[in-house]
């Protein structure tokens, strides 16, 4: 009954998406609430989880040439004012400190939503000359943006990101970096979190604030709707100039230097909980799981289980696979269920009998099938096991993402699809922001996702007001 329980905790899939989220969070171990609303207490299963993200992504962003540095938390709100597009879309969001101990401040300070601006002071005081140049920096930290509605690594208030900030000597450099790191996204996003998703550039109204241009990772959860993966974005000299950043060229001559940046964030857990998980609770890809193999000893307790149990463990970590060898007193069928909820890839399973053959039991997280190997093919097999739990995770995702992705030439046509089809809808769309707030307000909330960078022909004319059309978008709904 114990281990029946478990998996009912999880309210299935199909009858509460939503809910079925909270309960992966809750009950995997993932994350848990704070007294401050909209904040999260990330577990150390989450943690460990973004520890892994962070150690792969940081080692593609130091093969790039980047380096990590560390930005103050609080911005004087003088300096966040210097740029105006960039301060009227994050100033519904800000955190303001008005008070220091016991004293009013005499400048207000805001708690970061992000950091441009202090980049921007700080490069100010270091580039003079383009041998200055470029200035390749990142920073992991935590930004505040005080959101209306919040749902677990999703959209909290607090959360953990990533951002890259990058000066350059010309156009043509800072748009090759805004390119190159998206491009790194997509590859992370794909070989790491076995996440398939489109990229492209966002319209002029869906662009971060200050932005010249943005563009976007964009996966598609199993539900249909849209997760922003992570953006890069190319600002020219726009914030340069608002900020009086100038080096003398090679030509002894005064410019502004272009600038990127670009960033992601906790909330890739959560598209990974929503891309892979299923109604037994979390599945995760290889590459960022904690625990890669899990082995549970059958009939633990008689004699040479637990130190052949042992020695299995010891033989995968030389291999430098990340094992858990779970000899608690719990039964055998309750570990099953646990380590399933918690998604870890492959599990083993190893007895009395399985030592007299010499070999063990693979089940591998996707296909919960049991395989009997070897003991002498162990490191070999398993190996093999996780190179086919991201391979299998790529394939569902990708199928979802086709099955869910519909065409609409008329207006009629993409609001029939918006009601009855969840997912991605690819239309034709004439430029003007206004037909995007049409479809948006007609549909309750289906928005441009992006440009894609491979356009397809729909149809000749914008699926809103008929006029000649000038891209195809790729349309959906988003968390």
């Amino acid at each position: 009954m114990a281990d029946k329980k478990m998996v009912e905790q999880i309210t299935p899939m199909d009858v509460d998406f939503a809910q079925w989220y909270t309960d992966v969070v809750k009950k995997a171990e993932l994350a848990d609430y704070s007294g401050v609303k909209g904040c999260m207490i990330i577990r150390p299963y989450g943690y460990a989880i973004w520890e892994n993200i962070q150690r792969e992504l940081d080692a593609r962003f130091k093969k790039t040439g980047h380096e990590n540095v560390y930005m103050p938390m609080f911005i004087p709100e003088s300096l966040l004012q210097k740029e105006k597009d960039h301060v009227a879309g994050f100033a519904p969001e800000c955190a303001i400190v008005t008070i220091g101990g016991q004293n009013k401040l005499t400048e207000r300070l805001i708690v970061r939503p992000t950091s441009e601006t202090v980049f921007c002071e700080h490069f100010k005081n270091v580039i003079q000359s383009y041998r200055d140049l470029p200035k390749l920096y990142n920073q992991w930290v935590n930004v505040v943006r005080w959101e209306k509605t919040t749902r677990p690594f999703l959209r909290t208030s607090e959360f953990l990101w990533q951002e890259g900030h990058t000066m350059h000597e010309t156009e043509e450099e800072a748009r090759k970096e805004t390119l190159q790191m998206l491009e790194v996204y997509k590859e992370f996003y794909l070989n790491c979190l076995a996440i398939p998703a489109v990229v492209g550039k966002k319209t002029d109204k869906e662009k971060f604030a200050g932005a010249v241009e943005t563009y976007t990772i964009e996966p598609m959860m199993q539900n249909g709707v849209a997760l922003q993966g992570g953006t890069s974005h190319y600002f020219g000299d726009g914030f340069a100039k608002a900020f009086d950043i100038t080096f003398t060229g090679r030509d002894n001559k005064i410019y502004y230097p272009h600038q990127t940046s670009w960033g992601v964030s906790t909330r890739m857990i959560g598209a990974i909980i929503m891309t892979h998980g299923d109604d037994s609770g979390l599945i995760l890809p290889p590459a960022i799981a904690p625990i890669q193999v899990v082995i549970i000893p059958v009939a633990q307790h008689k004699e040479g289980v637990l130190e052949k149990a042992n020695e299995l463990a010891d033989r995968l970590r030389a291999k430098g696979i990340r094992v858990k060898l779970d000899d608690s007193d719990q039964s055998a069928g309750w570990k099953y269920s646990q380590y399933e909820m918690k998604g870890v890839p492959v599990r083993l399973e190893v007895g009395p009998r399985d030592i007299e053959n010499n070999s063990c039991v693979l089940v591998s997280r996707v296909s919960r099938e049991k395989n009997f190997v070897a003991l002498d093919a162990l490191e070999a097999e398993v190996e093999k096991m996780l190179a086919f739990v991201h391979d299998e995770l790529v394939e569902r995702a990708n199928k979802n993402l086709a099955q869910k992705t519909n065409t609409a030439a008329s207006y009629e046509e993409f609001l029939d699809v918006a009601e009855n089809k969840p997912g991605f809808i690819k239309a034709m769309w004439c430029g003007d922001s206004a037909c995007e707030e049409k479809l948006k307000e007609a549909t309750g909330g289906v928005k441009s996702r992006c440009i894609p960078f491979e356009e397809e022909h729909i149809s000749d004319t914008c699926a809103c007001c008929g006029k000649p059309a000038k891209h195809m978008v790729i349309w959906g709904r988003q968390y």
